[in-house]
């Protein structure tokens, strides 16, 4: 597969050949047979995508069970495991072993209000069309009780390049190897496991937590607020971890995990640039608690989620790979809930998170980073969705996002007026996806995604001056096999 930019000159022909991807789609998916499989998972269980997916990569409850149960559960016609237990029956042996290998890549194509300020190399002002991420995958079963989703992504280069040398395209992405089993304790039917991941929440069962948010798909080149607390995506593919978990009769989910950053050169190896985050002092504590009741068709789920860090702020990056001696100490304490009624043939999905982050610059403040001895960062969002269609599904989704904190003109003195992390605004989405619970023509094992996105702002960085000169059209064609 080749890996490309389009130049805007390009941009009205890609737009065109994505109008008649969709077009193509609505006239022949509708009369298509039912799937037996779809891509790595669904191959695996002999489920459609629409069985663990609302709108993927939002999970349904069935799909929050088949992460929890590491990737492993069977159905479908090829063997599961690849190393089968000896207890396996010998049908289950028998069957053929596929690699649960997947792919997928999105093309997208970005219109911001106001024409960005050069540098913008490799992209015009505007008007750009961009096929990223392009990804693979191996998603499922190791053994009977061992299972992984394993994510190596390439990424386009940023608008005006790589910061520093360390840049890279070609990167390690998502990743959580999960062993799990189950028992009984009284009455109460037990799932326990142990996960190891490279970023915190990836490993959630639930879209409520920073690395499975919505927006699913978004723009690569658009500008976007700069402040977020550490738990969202800050050491994303910058650290390693094992925790241990249990989820008790489908409603309480308990999980604590640990994370240590990998060494420098780890880093550059797979692909990541160790000066995009901050290294970790000793292990840093992580902590998930749910509960999820269910009644009829309805699913409700209260949880709380956080994590407290200790960090080495770099020195001089990347003109030396020194740090200081003190660290900061960040501390983020998230509470989420959701709501999901299944209908007829539609998923109706609510959302909300809130988390705070209490951030004590005990490095910063003194090397004059930090304006502030002290600051505090919050972010919230909430959504609402609606997933309509049993077999070509169409989803509209709102969500109001929400950045806030303590302003500080050493950490925020860069951005514009205002010398504070305030952003918010709207996100609003209508998407299309056609083989959701039905298989594609030629190859069944294939999905699509078409999104149009629309991200406006009420204040972007600290101002609300020229904040909508952000606001982001975008549209993609997401493609997964």
């Amino acid at each position: 597969m080749s890996v490309f930019l389009l130049p805007r000159r390009m941009s009205r022909r890609v737009a065109t050949v994505a109008a008649f991807v969709v077009l193509t789609a609505f006239l022949t998916i509708e009369f298509a047979a039912p799937a037996e499989a779809l891509p790595s998972f669904a191959r695996q269980t002999g489920q459609p995508c629409g069985t663990c997916h609302t709108d993927f990569a939002g999970l349904t409850p069935y799909g929050r069970l088949f992460k929890i149960g590491a990737y492993t559960f069977g159905g479908g016609k090829y063997r599961t495991a690849l190393f089968p237990s000896s207890d396996d029956s010998t049908d289950s042996k028998e069957k053929k072993w596929v690699p649960p290998i997947s792919m997928m890549s999105i093309v997208g194509f970005t219109h911001t209000q106001a024409d960005q300020m050069p540098p913008t190399a490799p992209y015009s002002t505007n008007n750009n069309t961009v096929v990223s991420p392009v990804s693979f995958f191996w998603g499922g079963a190791i053994t009977d009780h061992i299972g992984a989703f394993a994510q190596v992504t390439y990424n386009a280069p940023p608008v005006g390049g790589f910061a520093d040398p360390y840049g890279h395209t070609w990167t390690w992405d998502n990743t959580d190897i999960r062993y799990a089993d189950t028992t009984k304790v009284g009455n109460f039917d037990v799932t326990y496991g142990i996960t190891a991941n490279n970023g915190p929440t990836v490993q959630d069962p639930w879209n409520t937590t920073p690395a499975w948010a919505f927006p699913y798909a978004s723009s690569t080149v658009a500008p976007t607020p700069a402040s977020h607390t550490i738990i969202d995506g800050t050491f994303a593919a910058h650290v390693g971890s094992v925790g241990a978990y249990a989820d008790v009769n489908n409603v309480l989910y308990l999980e604590a995990t640990a994370y240590h950053t990998l060494d420098f050169s780890t880093q550059n190896d797979l692909g990541t640039d160790p000066f995009g985050a901050p290294g970790l002092f000793g292990v840093a504590p992580y902590w998930r608690a749910a509960i999820e009741p269910h009644w009829g068709n309805s699913w409700l789920e209260v949880g709380t989620f956080g994590m407290m860090a200790d960090v080495h702020p770099w020195a001089a990056a990347p003109l030396t790979t020194a740090t200081f001696p003190q660290t900061d100490k960040y501390t983020d304490i998230g509470m989420d809930s959701q709501y999901q009624y299944q209908g007829d043939n539609y998923w109706f999905t609510l959302r909300g998170t809130y988390i705070h982050e209490y951030q004590k610059l005990d490095a910063s403040f003194p090397n004059g980073l930090a304006a502030n001895p002290t600051d505090e960062l919050n972010e919230a969002r909430g959504y609402a969705s609606l997933a309509y269609g049993n077999n070509n599904r169409v989803v509209l989704t709102g969500q109001y996002f929400n950045t806030w904190g303590s302003p500080d003109i050493g950490l925020y003195g860069a951005l514009a007026s205002g010398f504070s992390p305030n952003s918010d605004g709207w996100i609003a989405e209508i998407a299309y996806i056609p083989f959701i619970s039905s298989a594609a023509p030629g190859w069944p094992w294939f999905n699509a995604r078409v999104g149009l996105q629309y991200t406006w702002y009420n204040k972007f960085d600290g101002t609300n001056v020229g904040a909508s000169s952000n606001n982001t059209l975008f549209l993609y064609l997401w493609l997964a096999m």
